[in-house]
């Protein structure tokens, strides 16, 4: 009995002695001074929590090129189709092939003449006989006008052979259009270039027999590329031929173009018209193989695969209005929330408020403000995305430029690079 009543007289002794320490330590830091020796005020307390590094700008008055953008196609400035004008001849040889460069009256294709050969030469032999009839006709006929007033030949033999002579006459001039007819055959055996361009589109097959009017290549006249774009009837208004226009293709290739004309029609199903954009042409230059060179029977040039832009590729345009006066600011100064885009503006009492902006343009890192704000604001440049209304901040200088960084760099540190490659 006496070992139970001591033991449990030790366990509050122990329990008694734990309470006493914590509660020496909790009085012990509450009534010791701060590092400085003084007691925190209420002041300092708020300061400390509510404030927020950034960094301020104002909004910049500047000039902002107008631009108007759109969508289209490239296409070939004019496509010429290139047919033949024989019948019934078959195809002996093709001397060219798609994405060839051609010259205007180069040879693109020839036909077999062996036939047409026979027919001019049966040509020039009716040219020869009709001739000689004609020549016999002649001088009989000068005979009678020798002789027309000496009552030798009648009158009836008088005038056949007059028109005797004049029959002979007409059939050698009927003899030499049959023999123009079968030279025209014979040069059309051969497929000439219409105009200086780039082979397309290729349906000619050696050994067809086609008859006349029958496609057989398509030509890119001159190399020369339009884009054409699509806009609505009240965009169209604000084009005028000679506009600059920058295009970016779908490869990425970016061209210089400039309006050659507006549709004077609009598409009565979408409301949009068509504005033809005049390109850079493609490139032309005579490179081929010399083991192609051998192959054909004449020399054709031809194209370099184009790095820009090609036919048929879609592409988006702006095209360069002018210029006009924006008020701009820094890209990263503008947040957006539930789909709307504010700014903060720092006001005298180092506290924030929310303004609610439209934006405009974008031109590289700055954005154009159409409303909201005015020339003379204060705004939050960076660490804007954190604020909210009525925030506490503390302003700190804006940082050095890029460029400044950049050339305050050691010159060392530039071929470091190159020694670091395997």
């Amino acid at each position: 009995m006496n070992a139970s009543r001591l033991k449990s007289v030790a366990i509050a002794l122990a329990v008694v002695a734990v309470v006493a320490t914590v509660l020496g330590v909790y009085i012990h830091r509450t009534s010791a001074p701060d590092k400085a020796g003084d007691t925190p005020t209420k002041g300092t307390n708020a300061a400390a929590r509510a404030a927020l590094t950034v960094t301020t700008t104002q909004p910049v008055a500047t000039q902002l090129p107008i631009k108007l953008s759109a969508n289209g196609n490239i296409a070939a400035w004019q496509e010429a189709s290139v047919g033949t004008e024989s019948n019934g001849l078959r195809l002996a040889e093709v001397l060219v092939n798609v994405g060839d460069v051609v010259q205007r009256g180069q040879a693109l294709a020839r036909f077999a003449d062996d036939s047409v050969q026979a027919d001019v030469a049966q040509a020039r032999a009716g040219v020869a006989e009709t001739g000689a009839q004609a020549t016999e006709a002649t001088a009989n006929a000068n005979r009678v006008r020798t002789l027309l007033n000496t009552g030798t030949f009648s009158g009836q033999q008088i005038s056949q052979y007059l028109a005797a002579e004049q029959t002979a006459l007409a059939r050698v001039e009927s003899a030499k259009a049959v023999l123009a007819a079968q030279l025209l055959r014979l040069k059309n055996t051969q497929v000439l270039a219409p105009d200086a361009g780039i082979i397309s589109a290729r349906s000619a097959n050696v050994g067809a027999v086609v008859p006349s009017g029958t496609e057989l290549f398509r030509l890119i006249r001159q190399g020369r590329l339009e884009w054409r774009a699509e806009m609505t009837s009240t965009e169209l208004a604000r084009i005028a031929p000679g506009t600059p226009v920058a295009v970016v293709a779908a490869n990425g290739a970016r061209l210089e173009g400039r309006v050659r004309m507006v549709a004077p029609t609009v598409d009565p199903q979408t409301r949009a018209g068509l504005v033809y954009v005049d390109l850079p042409p493609m490139p032309m230059q005579s490179v081929r193989p010399a083991a192609a060179r051998a192959a054909a029977s004449s020399a054709v040039a031809v194209a370099e695969a184009p790095q820009g832009a090609l036919p048929g590729m879609f592409a988006r345009g702006e095209f360069e209005l002018g210029r006009s006066s924006a008020l701009t600011v820094p890209q990263q100064a503008v947040v957006v929330r539930d789909g709307f885009s504010y700014v903060f503006r720092l006001n005298a009492d180092q506290r924030v408020s929310q303004i609610k902006v439209q934006l405009g343009r974008r031109v590289g890192d700055r954005v154009e403000l159409l409303d909201g704000i005015g020339a003379d604001a204060v705004v939050i440049a960076t660490g804007a995305g954190f604020l909210n209304e009525g925030d506490l901040v503390k302003v700190a200088p804006a940082p050095a430029p890029a460029a400044t960084a950049a050339t305050a760099a050691p010159p060392a540190l530039a071929p470091a690079a190159p020694a670091a490659k395997p």
